[in-house]
């Protein structure tokens, strides 16, 4: 029998700079928190990525601002790149549903404005178990309509309305392109430009990559990922729903999408699937691997050479993909 190189544990398969950004991590990791300490966690994480939003791309302007919804306010950040009437993109942050907010992500949308040369704005839903499904769907879909409404007033192109997210911001992403396009849904019908994803969970219960890959040095161990869903789901019945099960969905009406994944990611055969069905539906797509790197290496742009690889990907496809799209900014000094 011929053991593949690729069964060798995930830790070796790392690249170095992966593996002493894991390395460094667990340094200074500190005690485990209950399952249920969900504000203890969230602290753990926004403190875990400070030093990664440090440096990077420097904005024209950033401003902050609140939507409000039918489910409560929504805080908002508006990054603009350079002056100017701009295309726009919607940035959704990941986390489990119950992590993460406009901080953790800061560097992650600054990159992404200056790559793509568009004006982005992140969106601070309603958290996991505080605001369960449908919820933080509704508001990102009232953030975007948001966005159409003030086009004008804040100097973008509400006509080339871009989104984009990682992780389960890729999957909120989803479920609001979805929601725009009519799906099962009363919300308004806006038409995308692109659809830029990272390393995003689209429905998948079990996979190969989720029986193989996974574990404490990235959080996405089989435990973990059912721990997820459970705080985001109302119902067991929730799991069936197209804005859940989005590989299940009607795909017919998505824009070209872009999205990027790790090759030792349980979350792989997600994205795999779903570039699958919309390339059988005529929908450009683009499906970028990334070997060496583990799920949420979107974060580390200051040391680690995929995620700005995963960037430059997106970026690309973006400029094919959305017409007369802006050339991207010249990068700032870190």
């Amino acid at each position: 029998m011929t053991v593949q190189s690729d069964s060798a544990p995930v830790l070796d398969r790392l690249t170095d700079q992966m593996r002493a950004i894991v390395d460094a991590a667990t340094a200074a990791s500190g005690p485990v928190r209950a399952l249920d300490d969900y504000e203890g966690q969230r602290t753990d994480y926004k403190q875990g990525r400070a030093y990664w939003n440090e440096g990077g791309p420097v904005m024209t302007d950033v401003t902050d601002g609140v939507v409000s919804t039918d489910t409560g306010p929504v805080p908002i950040r508006i990054l603009r790149p350079a002056p100017g009437v701009l295309p726009v993109i919607v940035f959704i942050h990941g986390g489990g549903w119950y992590l993460g907010d406009l901080e953790t992500h800061d560097r992650c949308m600054r990159v992404l404005a200056e790559r793509t040369g568009c004006v982005v704005v992140g969106v601070d839903y309603t958290l996991s178990p505080e605001a369960k499904f449908p919820v933080p769907v509704q508001q990102c879909v009232a953030a975007c309509a948001y966005v159409v409404a003030h086009a004008e007033e804040w100097g973008v192109d509400g006509s080339r309305l871009s989104l984009a997210g990682d992780s389960a911001g890729a999957h909120l992403a989803m479920a609001t392109a979805l929601s725009l396009a009519g799906h099962g849904s009363t919300a308004p019908q806006i038409p995308l430009a692109s659809l830029l994803l990272f390393y995003g969970l689209y429905g998948l219960t079990d996979s190969p990559a989720r029986r193989t890959l996974g574990g404490p040095w990235d959080g996405m161990s089989r435990d973990d990922l059912i721990y997820y869903w459970d705080l985001y789901l109302a119902s067991p019945e929730d799991a069936r729903n197209p804005l859940v099960d989005q590989l299940s969905a009607d795909l017919t009406s998505l824009p070209p999408t872009f999205l990027a994944v790790s090759t030792l990611d349980p979350a792989k055969d997600d994205s795999m699937a779903l570039a699958a069905l919309l390339e059988r539906q005529g929908i450009p797509v683009t499906l970028t691997l990334f070997d060496g790197v583990l799920h949420g290496f979107l974060h580390y742009t200051k040391a680690l050479d995929e995620a700005n690889a995963a960037f430059d990907a997106a970026a690309e496809f973006y400029r094919s993909a959305v017409p007369d799209a802006s050339p991207p900014t010249p990068p700032a000094a870190e």
